[in-house]
């Protein structure tokens, strides 16, 4: 018997910390039912656990990985409406792992994956300041002065202020591109950065996460990170590297 929380942290999805958030979003099941508290206690031997529907095991061993995202593709392991998800980009790999925050359906680029339940919730908590980095393609003539209303911060629609560093990068018919730097992690956040100065985004891409690249990967490409690297996302978020 072992609570639901140690339990997912053994799985890799997340830490325990991290666990109580999922539990409360209900995006986690106990034999097909959401659980009633984040203490339940549970029978691993016997109990079904899923995640976003998708079924949960102890972790045998540690797998980080890094993936071109493409676009038009769920940043999830299972969808209910039966639409691509980057599952199908990640057969064959021996352990299941989780995905490190979220990338928009229409957005690509570099998405971390792991069974590392405390690495996962460090990178992925504003708390840590991992430095994300985008490209975005934006209507309109992009100016100095939007850059600073960025940089100061932008109410978001869930109440928090959203701010991002902003490099323009070109002008090309009507089109800017622009490159945001940032360290936290909102729900679409970039693309609400970018409307509310009245350049809505044509087209995004993540091209670092914690300064790790999807550098030679085709979108839909993937590979494991080395040990440097995993050693370097550790540290950055205060854990010791093996």
């Amino acid at each position: 018997m072992v609570r639901i929380s140690k339990f997912l942290s053994l799985c890799g999805v997340t830490s325990r910390r991290g666990a109580e958030a999922l539990i409360k979003d209900g995006r986690v099941t106990v034999n097909d039912k959401i659980p009633e508290k984040v203490g339940t206690i549970l029978d691993e031997a016997n109990d079904v656990v899923k995640v976003d529907g998708s079924v949960v095991t102890p972790v045998e061993e540690k797998l980080y990985i890094v993936l071109n995202k493409p676009k038009k593709a769920m940043t999830t392991l299972h969808d209910p409406f039966k639409r691509r998800t980057i599952t199908n980009f990640i057969k064959g790999l021996k352990q299941r792992v989780y995905p490190v925050g979220r990338l928009d359906f229409d957005t690509e680029g570099v998405l971390l994956l792991t069974n590392d339940g405390e690495l996962a919730f460090r990178l992925a908590h504003p708390k840590f300041g991992v430095k994300k980095v985008y490209e975005a393609l934006v209507d309109g003539e992009f100016h100095r002065d939007s850059s600073m209303i960025i940089s100061h911060g932008v109410k978001l629609e869930d109440g928090h202020i959203g701010k991002a560093k902003v490099d323009i990068l070109g002008y090309v018919r009507n089109v800017t591109r622009l490159r945001l730097t940032l360290t936290e992690g909102h729900k679409r956040e970039v693309r609400q950065l970018c409307k509310a100065v009245g350049h809505p985004v044509k087209a995004l891409r993540r091209v670092e996460f914690a300064e790790i690249t999807a550098r030679n990967l085709r979108p839909g490409e993937w590979r494991k990170l080395t040990k440097g690297e995993i050693g370097h996302l550790k540290e950055q978020v205060g854990l010791q590297a093996d």
